[in-house]
């Protein structure tokens, strides 16, 4: 009889996907609710139907409400992966970075300024969350959680869409927005937009820390 060694079966199809936990196709809910939000926000500056960008605004809740519940269903089924927390990341960039930055441009912040602070708040969000995933474990000093987050978490720009939301929902956005514009050195900056700033600065925080229930 032959000592060879069995040949490794080849990956089987899918395999990545057999591999994924129940929690991670919930996470998987929480990226596609963001980019239907980006692809509405497109939709809306094409149409300019109100209710195009409300759907837009409403992605968000919706995204957040499948962040939180994935959390849930991996502590039920105590199946927690590397895998899973960089798919939340990835998720998380999409349905509270771009796709708020995403319904602000298509509401109206598209000046040189409004531009430049979108970029800031997402990639603020970019760099909290590859920060959260370098120091969880430090953090979490061998407990089963972080027990605090440095600087706020990404999903609270749930509130700027939400802003965006009454805003459109009360006087629409054909009218100037609140605040009004400013031009600076040539560009056009909406004060609207700074809370984004604010957002962006508040992510990337070392001295602020919240608690995490």
């Amino acid at each position: 009889m032959s000592d060879a060694p069995t040949p490794p079966r080849p990956p089987r199809h899918l395999s990545m996907i057999r591999g994924f936990h129940l929690a991670d196709f919930v996470t998987l809910g929480n990226a596609a609710c963001g980019t239907a939000g980006v692809f509405l926000a497109m939709l809306y500056m094409g149409s300019g139907e109100l209710a195009d960008f409300l759907w837009a605004a409403a992605m968000a809740p919706l995204a957040f409400a499948f962040d939180w519940l994935d959390g849930r269903v991996a502590r039920w089924r105590q199946q927690h992966s590397a895998l899973g927390r960089e798919l939340d990341s990835l998720a998380d960039v999409i349905s509270f970075g771009v796709a708020p930055a995403a319904l602000a441009f298509a509401a109206g912040l598209r000046g040189g300024w409004d531009v430049v602070v979108l970029i800031y708040f997402v990639c603020c969000g970019v760099s909290r969350l590859a920060r959260y995933n370098v120091t969880a474990e430090s953090l979490s000093a061998g407990a089963a959680k972080v027990p605090y987050f440095e600087g706020t978490p990404i999903p609270t720009s749930v509130v700027l869409t939400a802003v965006l939301a009454a805003i459109a929902w009360q006087h629409g956005l054909a009218s100037p927005l609140p605040g009004g514009a400013w031009s600076l050195a040539g560009w056009t900056l909406h004060p609207l937009v700074l809370m984004f700033a604010l957002s962006g600065t508040l992510m990337i925080s070392k001295t602020l820390r919240i608690p995490k229930i």
